[in-house]
């Protein structure tokens, strides 16, 4: 059997999604499975061994310019790709109306969330078939509803496995925490004066602190924080997902606002604690038997919240 999952972004998202690959492939062995991505974030599904070939699908540059010719030839190209392999059953977990419209350029079965769970109810009217998931529970869930619903096979009750090839065995680390500052939307973001201040109380513990961004605008914000702790923390220049999961891999935690790198490190079996200031951890959070999420919709916590809750995963002593 053959099967097209369509989850094409944000980072978080196809982090998210990664679960519903595990529970496939132990509901269904033997089965084969292509992944539909954006290219920003095709490093992720690479990680996991139960993808076979990963899809890129730049759709964010085409919606962007619709009428330019290199739009209609990567469609055209796309397009071209999807039709040479005829699929038993095309998932779109991203129940989206521009998710749907890509999805169905393959070639088999369509099925997707129903009226009722897409995002956007007007995907709906473009699956074969359309399936229910409860929006009540975490979006890790939301995939692994859809997943069972559309394969047929029981909802497992086991934690979420990300299934990430590298991730590690429970080892230490080295005495680092990755600090993701930044986020796509200003109210997520957490104050800079808390950042120092938490990593003042890290650097107090022998930790470093590294704190990546993803551009100039971050960069600088990462620099003003390093220069406020001192000697110890760093601000990273541009890396990509793949170095930055290397750097996750070995360091000791992650810290970090409603971002997809949060997300992934989590994934990585790494102790996380994510800071909410503007979103609902319930449906988004971090998930994983070594996370903590703190805050949410318009409640930023404080520092010894984030210092009580690596003490909790005994990540530090006492702050």
């Amino acid at each position: 059997m053959k099967i097209l999952l369509v989850k094409t972004s944000s980072l978080g998202d196809v982090v998210h999604n990664l679960p519903m690959v595990t529970d496939i492939v132990a509901a269904r062995p033997g089965i084969t499975i292509d992944w539909l991505v954006e290219p920003a974030f095709a490093d992720i599904p690479t990680m996991h061994p139960a993808v076979h070939s990963v899809i890129p699908a730049d759709l964010r540059r085409w919606l962007r310019a619709p009428l330019d010719r290199r739009t209609w030839r990567g469609v055209g190209a796309l397009r071209a790709r999807l039709r040479e392999t005829p699929y038993d059953m095309i998932l779109d977990t991203q129940g989206l109306v521009k998710s749907a419209l890509v999805a169905r350029l393959g070639r088999g079965p369509l099925y997707g969330p129903n009226r009722q769970s897409a995002r956007e109810p007007m995907a709906a009217a473009f699956y074969t078939q359309g399936l229910a998931m409860d929006w009540g529970r975490h979006a890790v869930w939301r995939n692994r509803m859809l997943g069972a619903g559309a394969l047929g096979y029981p909802l497992p009750e086991t934690a979420p496995d990300y299934g990430l090839s590298g991730a590690p065995l429970g080892g230490a680390g080295e005495p680092v925490c990755l600090a993701f500052h930044a986020t796509s939307r200003a109210s997520k973001l957490w104050p800079q004066e808390r950042w120092i201040a938490l990593g003042q109380a890290l650097r107090r513990q022998g930790f470093r602190i590294l704190l990546p961004s993803g551009n100039a605008r971050e960069q600088a914000a990462a620099e003003e924080i390093a220069r406020a702790i001192g000697d110890g923390a760093q601000a990273l220049g541009r890396t990509d997902i793949r170095a930055l999961g290397d750097m996750i891999v070995q360091a000791r935690m992650a810290v970090g606002v409603d971002t997809g790198l949060l997300h992934l490190a989590a994934a990585l079996g790494r102790p996380t604690v994510g800071i909410f200031c503007d979103s609902d951890p319930t449906q988004t959070g971090v998930l994983a038997d070594r996370a903590r999420n703190l805050g949410g919709f318009h409640a930023s916590p404080h520092v010894d919240e984030v210092l009580g809750a690596l003490k909790d995963l005994e990540i530090i002593d006492a702050a």
